[in-house]
């Protein structure tokens, strides 16, 4: 209805301006064709009028429906209507793939002790620095719960757990010391660090500016302290431990052997000779 009224409002002021224009010529042979040519010119005029208060009236209507409709749960969940807007704006990463890893150092929860805790501690170790956005919500204890049950399958390969999120030390304890029942973490066995400054989950590339905490990232760091793998889940879902097990296990082979592991791997499968001819013997047995 509305586009409609706007384009017989832009038709008719058009014409009417054309119709002035025409009766101010003199009624002669000469001017027939510059009448004609003005009658043209009315038309092409209309249409090109139309057309661009249809694209406006177009860009403003989804304009509209983007901002006032979508927003996102801190938690992780998303409603429309509901929660405080979001665009996702992320930070410029410092964590590149094959590159050492940002340093961090920071004020940690570990076994319900407040204590300082950074990256260098972990040398000679993998690490798996797992972010997530906020204490005392929805899908971030059942990750914290689910890595911590089973540190020791980690601890086994010669790798720590360490979750981070941009809470205090002191919501981090109050967060510890709450039943799981009531959607707290109880006897969590992995330390929770505190980024309280954003600055960790800035160089890391996770922290969203408009929301006030972090994407689901999940970082490997290996012995030397090099990433060697990232993953980015958006807010409603969450991670799972067997994958990023698995990762770890694939990256440590490829560490001691040189050989590379195809899709899937798991320890005791066929990997591949990284050289055009003896990547047939895998070939020829798999296929």
């Amino acid at each position: 209805m509305t586009l409609a009224l706007e384009s017989a409002f832009v038709e008719t002021h058009v014409k009417e301006l054309y119709c002035f224009l025409l009766a101010r010529l003199p009624l002669s042979k000469g001017n027939y064709e510059q009448k004609f040519k003005l009658v043209r010119m009315a038309n092409w005029h209309c249409s090109f009028l139309i057309l661009m208060s249809v694209y406006f009236i177009c860009t403003t209507s989804l304009s509209t429906v983007d901002e006032d409709s979508c927003y996102s749960f801190a938690g992780g969940s998303v409603y429309p209507a509901e929660g405080p807007k979001g665009d996702h704006t992320l930070q410029t990463t410092k964590a590149v793939i094959s590159k050492p890893a940002p340093h961090f150092e920071g004020t940690a929860v570990v076994n319900k002790e407040i204590v300082k805790l950074s990256l260098s501690q972990y040398s000679g170790k993998y690490v798996v620095l797992l972010f997530y956005p906020l204490d005392f919500t929805f899908v971030c204890p059942t990750e914290i719960i689910a890595f911590s049950d089973r540190i020791q399958e980690f601890r086994d390969i010669n790798t720590e757990v360490i979750a981070c999120s941009v809470d205090s030390h002191f919501t981090h304890l109050a967060w510890i010391n709450t039943p799981r029942k009531e959607g707290g973490l109880g006897n969590v066995k992995i330390p929770l660090l505190s980024d309280l400054t954003h600055r960790i989950s800035k160089d890391y590339g996770v922290y969203l500016e408009d929301l006030g905490h972090t994407l689901r990232g999940l970082f490997i760091i290996d012995q030397r302290g090099v990433l060697r793998q990232i993953t980015m889940n958006d807010l409603p879902v969450g991670r799972s431990v067997d994958e990023t097990i698995r990762l770890v296990q694939a990256f440590q082979y490829t560490d001691t052997h040189g050989e590379v592991c195809p899709a899937g791997w798991k320890p005791g499968a066929d990997t591949i000779v990284p050289n055009p001819k003896e990547k047939t013997k895998y070939f020829e047995k798999n296929n």
